[in-house]
């Protein structure tokens, strides 16, 4: 039996917000507050890592929708295998892994954070903003990623055929000329699942 029985076919991320519709709008603009306002990080930086924070906790759904969303805004896909098996060896920018190292920790052991966590990420020159937005995302997606695996949504975006993947990435918008800030798509997805603000089913 599926988690919700109600909902027919395969498990997916449109048929539960559709099912379940109440406070789905707020939750998709917060999306759009954290990952495409102006921030320090660039979106093509946020976007990695929330791919990244969903890879941890072994998201299949979230990781792959965000790597395609990465890819939107210019990062190499091919890095999250390298990523994901060692943040500290990979070749991602070197500025970036001080924050990685921040959130990876939140994500597997957030009792065990203290004051020093954050001294290697203001070494590396980032500010008070650039920390706290990486947490937002780290919490955004620890919570996207168990409403996904709660409601047994297992599919892969990244196993879809190369004309969706393609019409995943232009959905994100992609870059634009300020890369630290994005148009605020998420919340459109409310429009195209038929999602009505407010209501409560």
């Amino acid at each position: 039996m599926p988690v919700f029985p109600s909902i027919e076919g395969e498990p997916a991320l449109d048929k539960l917000f559709r099912r379940f519709p109440h406070a789905v709008l707020p939750l998709l603009e917060y999306h759009d507050r954290v990952l495409r306002d102006p921030s320090p990080l660039t979106v093509a930086e946020r976007e990695l890592i929330a791919a990244y924070v969903s890879g941890l906790n072994a998201c299949t759904y979230c990781h792959g929708a965000h790597v395609v969303a990465a890819r939107a805004f210019g990062i190499d896909s091919e890095i999250f295998e390298d990523l994901m098996a060692d943040a500290a060896s990979s070749k991602i920018d070197e500025q970036l892994k001080p924050l990685l190292a921040y959130v990876a920790k939140l994500t597997r052991n957030p009792s065990q954070m203290c004051d020093a966590d954050a001294v290697p990420v203001y070494a590396a020159g980032w500010n008070e903003e650039a920390l706290f937005d990486a947490i937002s995302i780290c919490a955004l997606f620890n919570f996207m990623n168990r409403i996904v695996e709660g409601a047994g949504i297992k599919g892969n975006p990244l196993a879809a055929d190369r004309a969706e993947i393609e019409a995943r990435m232009e959905r994100m918008g992609g870059a634009t000329s300020d890369p630290h800030r994005g148009e605020p798509i998420y919340a459109r997805l409310a429009a195209r699942w038929g999602i009505e603000p407010g209501r409560k089913d």
